[in-house]
């Protein structure tokens, strides 16, 4: 296991995850958003595709043992467990926009008056994170906003669902490509409050696994993106 790195609330990093390797997610705060974007680190145009995700595994969120599958049909990683049974993926990322109802209760905000605590959107985070790897505006992507929650009402619209996740609260990825992941601890794009928390990241190696394992035999969709991920690492 490599040392434990704290995401603080309201900011954003990234990390490259070798194949095989399990990241734990851990929300510190009640009421914890990662925003989280996946890359394949050996093609860099293939990207988490969360329609397909969905589509694929007949779901409207995402929770064990789906399968977070790429444009190319491989499987990225697979969510070996959680403490929750809901991560939203329909809503994408925070925009600047969505800084702006917090500007009219709490005023601006800016470097300058709040160092490190000044509200930034996810949207800029991920971007700033994706420029230290030679990419921009053109890579960001439908994201998976983990510890988070949306309902859905009869005539399809989204609500934000508070008090979901709660200090203590985990995730569990296992790479099934080498990964560049990118972070963003911004609040959800429909949380009315700006009360974003902290994310504790943890990597340790993953167990080899077999025929039996929950993701392989979760659909056969599921079976056939770990196949082709497999065939990538061949």
């Amino acid at each position: 296991m490599i040392p434990a790195h704290d995401v603080p609330a309201g900011a954003h990093w990234s990390l490259a995850l070798r194949a095989g390797r399990v990241l734990r997610l851990t929300a510190l705060d009640d009421g914890a958003v990662c925003s989280t974007l996946l890359f394949a680190h050996r093609d860099p145009v293939d990207r988490l595709n969360v329609p397909d995700t969905l589509k694929a595994q007949m779901s409207a969120r995402i929770t064990p043992p789906m399968v977070l599958m790429s444009d190319r049909g491989a499987a990225l990683a697979s969510v070996t467990g959680s403490s929750l049974d809901w991560h939203d993926c329909l809503t994408g990322h925070s925009l600047d926009r969505h800084l702006d109802r917090h500007a009219a209760v709490s005023g601006p905000s800016s470097y300058a008056t709040d160092r490190n605590d000044w509200r930034r959107s996810a949207r800029a985070g991920l971007l700033s994170e994706l420029r230290k790897h030679g990419r921009g505006p053109a890579d960001l992507h439908a994201c998976v906003n983990l510890f988070a929650k949306v309902a859905i009402g009869p005539d399809g619209g989204l609500t934000f669902v508070p008090d979901h996740a709660h200090a203590g609260d985990w995730v569990t990825l296992r790479a099934e490509q080498d990964l560049l992941l990118v972070l963003s601890t911004a609040p959800h794009p429909l949380d009315p409050a700006w009360a974003p928390g902290a994310v504790r990241a943890e990597v340790e190696a993953g167990a080899p696994y077999g025929p039996d394992d929950p993701s392989v035999t979760f659909r056969p969709e599921s079976a056939r993106a770990l196949a082709n991920a497999a065939a990538v690492l061949a």
